[in-house]
Parts: C-alpha cells; sequence; structure tokens
C-alpha cells in the first residue's frame, strides 16, 4: 500500500515538471485539490437500505491532458461512505444460541478509504470560460477505517465499534459524473459537479452475508 502512494505522488510531481512548460490549460498534466461532502447508503444483499448519511473527501486531483478534448483523470482522495441498514441476525452481533427468533438489527456503517479513481473525462469545446465535461472509470478504494452503531428496536446497544478487521480492504465501484470546468486565469480553473460511485464488491469480510454500499459525490476542487 505505501509503495503504492509513493508511486502515485512521484507520478503527481513528475507530471507537474513536465506540465510547467506548456501554456495551453487543457494539455499536459495538471494537479488540483478536491474537498466535497458524499451522500452515502448502504446496500444489504438480504435486509434493506435504511436512508443515507453524508460523509466527506478531500484530496488530490490530477488530469493527464492527452488531446484538447480528452483527459485519463485520477487522484488520491480520503473518501468517507457513511451508510444505514437493517438486516437481520447479523454475526457477530446476533447470539443464535440465546435467541433462536429472527431479530431485526439496524446498523450504521462508518468506513473510510483511500481512493484512487482511474477514469477517462470527455470535454466539450471552451464556451466562453467553461468547459463542461462527462466522465466515467473504475474507483479503486482502500479500507483505512471503520466503525459501526448498532441499535435493536431503536434502542442503541453498541455505539463507535471499531469493525476494521470486519470490513474488506479493497472495494471497487463504477464511477459516472459530470459537470463543469470555469477557468479563473491562466492555467487556475475551478472544477464541479455529480459523481455517483456504484459499489460492486462486498465490503464485509462475513461470508455469511453480502454488503455493498453507493455515494453521490458533490465535487468541488481547484487546479491549478
Amino acid at each position: 500500500m505505501k509503495k503504492l502512494l509513493t508511486g502515485i505522488l512521484f507520478l503527481f510531481i513528475t507530471g507537474s515538471a513536465v506540465a510547467q512548460g506548456g501554456s495551453e490549460p487543457y494539455y499536459g498534466f495538471r494537479l488540483g485539490l478536491a474537498a466535497y461532502p458524499t451522500i452515502g447508503w448502504t446496500k444489504p444483499e438480504t435486509g434493506t437500505s435504511n436512508g443515507v448519511n453524508l460523509g466527506f473527501a478531500y484530496g488530490l486531483l490530477a488530469d493527464f491532458n492527452f488531446a484538447e478534448n480528452y483527459s485519463f483523470s485520477t487522484g488520491l482522495t480520503i473518501t468517507s461512505i457513511n451508510g444505514k441498514s437493517t438486516e437481520i441476525n447479523p454475526s457477530p452481533y446476533h447470539n443464535a444460541v440465546a435467541n433462536p427468533n429472527p431479530t431485526a438489527y439496524e446498523l450504521k456503517y462508518m468506513l473510510q478509504y483511500v481512493e484512487i479513481p482511474l477514469t477517462l473525462k470527455l470535454k466539450t469545446d471552451k464556451i466562453g470560460l467553461v468547459r463542461w465535461y462527462g466522465q466515467f472509470g473504475l474507483s479503486n478504494d482502500f479500507n483505512i477505517g471503520a466503525k459501526q452503531n448498532v441499535s435493536v428496536n431503536n434502542t442503541r446497544i453498541i455505539d463507535g465499534q471499531h469493525i476494521k478487521k470486519d470490513i474488506n480492504f479493497y472495494r471497487a465501484g463504477l464511477i459516472i459524473g459530470g459537470g463543469l470546468e470555469y477557468d479563473i486565469a491562466g492555467n487556475t480553473s475551478v472544477t464541479t459537479g455529480l459523481t455517483f460511485n456504484n459499489g460492486f464488491t462486498d465490503i464485509s469480510d462475513d461470508k455469511s452475508r453480502s454488503v455493498k454500499n453507493h455515494f453521490i459525490g458533490i465535487n468541488f476542487g481547484v487546479f491549478f
């Protein structure tokens, strides 16, 4: 994991140095900063999703612009994906010997990942100072923190328990999004948009059940 993060950062720094000589803001390498809220939810295979929860993401953005209207877009962000679900007799909370009857547990997942997206960004020609874009690709997420609240019949029985050992380290998701970039001056521009991150791998390490999480990012960033 440390080697991967070091390699990504080295690629960012090298690309930024190469791009210093270019005057066209939509060619070469562009590095930026991002900070934005996430709206997450959890969907168990057996059970029900139980509303959405706010999270937050922040970190680096990077665009490798290989043509005027096409970019390979990646980044390195710390992303929180929170969500609630109702599940029947989930392990390790349910004791089947002491309570053989089916019991509904309300679970709140509070998960934090290092996210490295690998996406293609398609841009329109500049309209005034604005370019619109569409984006799609793969989200690669590595779990760095996990907590959980547990309730039964609206009564909290567990608060903020660390469950990192019960969460799969790697999460993959499909990214679909769009937005705009607005030029401020020179190579500097601000970007905003929406991103849907559809998780398609199981986040739970428990082989007896399957849980996936998803989120919408309300994106804000600055490219330099």
